[in-house]
């Protein structure tokens, strides 16, 4: 089968070779349970656990024994905030959020709201920027925790992180962010955070394996499991540890700390060409902000077209999507393009490209030639 050019990164990346190489011993030789304490089977498995949990701390400037392995960042996510919702069980919970979040985190405040939460969807404006007063005046006695992504998967908007970390300090709230567009692409530090989710498989590590940061030495509470049975991970996460992911992960994340400016650079280049190309084709706009976001990721909408149309003919070529993975496969608009304002018809016609460590410059200039190519006989 021939594949198109690979342009979705932010859907998932490919393995890294050298990621690949450390995790295959630990299938075969190295097989041992983690939690096996009586033999070297289990103590190697456990060594190797250590090693990948300090790769990660360093990643994101945290400590070892603050990062909680999970099967990936929506189970990070479902932690962070429903076990703060059972540490605060029978008081009453105000949490703020946005419009924009991945499904991962509105799904997670919906089902936390059904037992009795109060919840605050922020808005954004056309840009997807959220306000810092409207934050501010959002917040009351009652507020538990904020919950803002650092980068938006949809449009690479980034919202304002430290400021929103010392406004949580101010008022001695939870700063909860969902970090997986951000954490491997671009420079990322817990200093105000209390809790992160984060996703090996966007990164060049291998999927379901993540990991929660969770703050220690800290006044502010932890969250509570919500699966038990044999307290692994701290009594965080109980469940035998993906050993060969988990070392996978550790691994790209050492790449990412070597390579995590020159790539970005890179890819920044490689995306403003891209982007800069795109929007001479008349009737096209740039869903984001310029400054603020990601330096791989650009949504444009291309006014004239069917949506479906446009994406089943890009794809025959180019591998790109609508928008989050999660929600591809859905006809309705991006609920974050809803939010920023983009209409029915124009949200349905945005493609996200979002470019890789393994984006070649001839692959841009393709994609550049095809999407006129198709825009045109769409339009025609």
């Amino acid at each position: 089968m021939k594949y198109p050019i690979y342009l979705d990164y932010n859907a998932t990346t490919p393995c890294h070779p050298e990621v690949l190489g450390k995790m295959t011993p630990w299938f075969t030789t190295h097989f041992g349970n983690a939690a096996s304490k009586s033999h070297p089977f289990g103590w190697i498995a456990e060594d190797a656990v250590e090693l990948a949990r300090d790769q990660v701390a360093q990643l994101i400037g945290a400590r070892s024994k603050e990062i909680i392995f999970t099967s990936g960042a929506t189970e990070a996510i479902n932690l962070g905030i429903k076990g703060i919702f059972e540490f605060y069980s029978g008081q009453k919970q105000h949490y703020i959020t946005c419009q924009t979040e991945h499904k991962a985190v509105l799904d997670t405040f919906r089902s936390i709201e059904e037992k009795g939460a109060l919840v605050t969807y922020l808005s954004v404006n056309d840009n997807g920027e959220i306000s810092l007063e409207q934050l501010k005046d959002a917040i009351i006695a009652d507020t538990k925790m904020i919950a803002l992504m650092w980068a938006n998967n949809e449009t690479g908007v980034i919202h304002p992180v430290s400021d929103i970390a010392n406004l949580a300090e101010q008022h001695n709230i939870i700063f909860f962010t969902d970090a997986v567009q951000a954490v491997g692409k671009i420079p990322v530090n817990i200093k105000g955070i209390h809790m992160m989710a984060i996703s090996g498989h966007k990164f060049y590590g291998p999927k379901g394996v993540g990991a929660l940061f969770i703050r220690h030495n800290h006044p502010l509470p932890k969250p509570l499991p919500i699966i038990v049975g044999g307290g692994h991970e701290k009594g965080y996460r109980s469940g035998t540890l993906n050993v060969p992911g988990i070392v996978g992960m550790g691994e790209a994340a050492r790449i990412a700390v070597e390579s995590i400016e020159e790539l970005g650079d890179k890819l920044n280049i490689l995306r403003n060409k891209l982007e800069k190309e795109l929007l001479k084709i008349p009737g096209t706009q740039l869903n984001s902000s310029q400054d603020h976001r990601i330096p791989h990721v650009c949504n444009v909408s291309f006014e004239g077209v069917g949506g479906e149309e446009l994406l089943q003919m890009l794809n025959k070529e180019i591998a790109v999507s609508s928008g989050s993975a999660c929600t591809s496969i859905s006809p309705k608009p991006s609920h974050v393009l809803e939010a920023m304002g983009v209409k029915g018809n124009l949200g349905r016609s945005s493609v996200r490209f979002s470019l890789g460590m393994f984006t070649t410059e001839d692959e841009i200039d393709f994609t550049i030639a095809y999407v006129k190519k198709v825009v045109g006989e769409l339009r025609t």
